[in-house]
């Protein structure tokens, strides 16, 4: 039986990586996920009915297959139903349930060891640690998650007040004082054993909640997408302790790779939005320190353009760049999207999309919309390569797109997003901006590019511009 277990887990370890191998590229992308998917039901199978431990095996199968359908079944009506826009909040809902189950196997495992030593069995530190460990770690998690998806849904705001970064510096600090501490006194077995050892451990699941809370609470803007990285690389580290205290190679492995690749994410994420890794940590991000009011600047006049005079213009060019943004999604308007670039395309123009890595609420989002609406990936172009062909560009056009274009990342020191890469659709010949509104992006600060002489606004909904630019193009 037992080699039977490891062989499931071994399936099950091989099809994780794989799978993930396979999410690199949208065209595989689809298979992986199911890949991986079989792994994981083969290893939870395995474990529900080979796992032994002690001599002891899986009983309560009553619960264990209610607790099962009942997911099964929430999981799968909300994946169903849930709208593309809603797609990073869903992550955050899902990833925010990894933490907390990674939390609550912590608490268990702590009470059977405290029971443990009450009975008169040796405490095992290094089992002690992985508990601690991985209890701050998926509680920071379930409760940044959770702050993540009310923001992104709407019905948490941005919160931020003096010392914010000290007092996240200073909690976060408490916590390993207290964990510390914690530790030292549990090397005493029948210290271990009293009652009060309890307090402490619910005392740092307190704290690390609390940090959780604040440590997201103050970030928002185009850093929403770097934090949603982070927190879930600290919920596949929190798995991985799992996998440690129950010796399960299918969880530390999975958790491995959640932890590592979300990891390397968010410093490539980081990177993109020109921040440290540090300021991330301590809660920094999204505030507004290096100055700027949105708004505070006299901008001069903005220019209208008609459906007619953009189909037109992009009918006559050579090269147009699509730049997809947070509005493209919100209208649900990828395949009408992909409809213009094949009524471009037939007309002779060579089209293309211009992909910014934070474009939209999570990593990746442009590119999942787009590939929904069958976009060869082949015509995404990652920012550095969209922004060395901007220049021999005949025309941009911005689907909802804000900060991922404004020309104050570069040129306004005063600027809350100065210093982050952006698309530098200004350098083509022609700009075209699709909004619903003058109304600044997320990130709260209005657009420098809307009020430049090569810059036309088209406004309106994203999807019905588009199908009527369709329809003007056919008769051009």
């Amino acid at each position: 039986m037992n080699s039977i277990l490891l062989l499931s887990y071994l399936i099950g370890s091989v099809t994780f990586i794989i799978g993930l191998k396979m999410l690199s590229h949208p065209d595989s992308a689809r298979k992986g996920n199911l890949i991986a998917a079989f792994g994981m039901t083969i290893a939870i199978v395995a474990t529900i009915f080979l796992y032994e431990k002690e001599g002891l095996r899986l009983h309560n199968y009553g619960w264990i297959f209610g607790g099962l359908a009942i997911g099964t079944v929430i999981g799968t009506a909300v994946a169903k139903k849930v709208k593309m826009t809603a797609m990073p909040e869903m992550v955050s809902m899902f990833n925010g349930m990894g933490g907390a189950c990674a939390m609550l196997i912590a608490i268990v495992e702590f009470n059977h060891l405290q029971h443990s030593a009450q009975q008169g069995g040796s405490v095992s530190i290094g089992m002690l640690v992985i508990i601690v460990l991985g209890m701050i770690i998926g509680s920071v998690s379930f409760a940044g998650s959770m702050i993540a998806w009310g923001k992104l849904n709407g019905t948490i705001k941005d919160r931020s007040f003096g010392a914010q970064q000290v007092i996240n510096i200073g909690l976060l600090l408490l916590i390993l004082a207290v964990t510390l501490y914690f530790l030292i006194q549990c090397t005493d077995s029948q210290l271990f054993a009293a009652p009060s050892v309890a307090l402490f451990f619910y005392g740092i699941l307190a704290l690390s909640l609390l940090y959780g809370i604040l440590f997201v609470m103050p970030i928002g803007g185009a850093d929403m997408p770097v934090v949603i990285s982070l927190l879930n690389s600290f919920t596949g580290v929190a798995a991985a302790f799992g996998g440690f205290l129950y010796d399960n190679p299918v969880m530390l492995t999975g958790g491995i790779l959640v932890g590592s690749a979300g990891t390397i994410l968010t410093i490539l994420m980081c990177k993109a939005m020109n921040r440290s890794l540090k300021n991330v940590l301590i809660g920094a991000l999204g505030s507004k320190q290096k100055g700027g009011v949105a708004g505070s600047k006299e901008q001069g006049n903005f220019k209208e353009i008609s459906l007619n005079d953009t189909a037109v213009l992009m009918a006559y060019a050579r090269k147009v760049i699509i730049v997809p943004g947070y509005g493209l999604a919100v209208a649900q308007a990828q395949h009408a999207c992909h409809e213009l670039e094949k009524l471009l395309e037939e007309k002779g123009v060579e089209v293309k999309y211009g992909i910014h890595p934070v474009a939209g609420r999570m990593p990746g989002h442009m590119n999942v919309l787009l590939a929904e609406a069958d976009v060869p990936y082949d015509k995404l172009l990652e920012m550095e390569d969209a922004n060395q062909e901007f220049g021999s560009t005949n025309v941009v056009l911005i689907l909802g797109a804000n900060d991922v274009v404004n020309p104050a990342a570069k040129d306004d020191p005063s600027s809350p997003i100065y210093g982050m890469p952006i698309l530098e659709v200004d350098l083509a010949e022609h700009v075209i901006v699709n909004k619903r509104s003058m109304k600044p992006g997320y990130a709260g600060i209005e657009n420098d590019l809307f009020f430049k002489p090569k810059t036309s606004m088209l406004f309106g909904d994203a999807k019905k511009v588009l199908q009527d630019l369709v329809s003007e193009l056919k008769q051009v």
